[in-house]
């Protein structure tokens, strides 16, 4: 679980964090990442999961997998980052993981190259 000073809560911050970050993306998730002028200590990260993925209870599921993998992650603190989950995510956990990893790495090579 992420601690609360380490999540997007706001809309505007979803919103700009989609609109004006770098994105790389999987059959199963895209993240997006923007990087910040004057960073706090930590990276932020939020994360959604639409109703095309399943119901309430998918949805949540890939929730928590998401929240379990990305605190495994090392990120360094100068971005925000928002993990958008594909329909495709509820599929497989194995698959899952390696998606993300992937992508978190790729879009993180994206913005430092920016």
């Amino acid at each position: 679980m992420l601690p609360q000073p380490q999540r997007l809560k706001r809309p505007s911050d979803f919103g700009f964090t989609v609109r004006q970050g770098t994105r790389a993306a999987t059959p199963t998730v895209v993240v997006h990442v923007r990087t910040l002028q004057d960073p706090p200590e930590f990276t932020r990260v939020g994360f959604v999961v639409s109703k095309k993925v399943g119901n309430a209870v998918t949805r949540n599921r890939v929730k928590r997998r998401l929240r379990h993998l990305v605190a495994a992650l090392n990120a360094p603190a100068t971005a925000d980052v928002v993990v958008r989950a594909l329909p495709a995510a509820a599929a497989q956990p194995e698959r899952l993981a390696d998606d993300l990893r992937d992508a978190w790495a790729r879009a993180f090579r994206k913005a430092a190259a920016c």
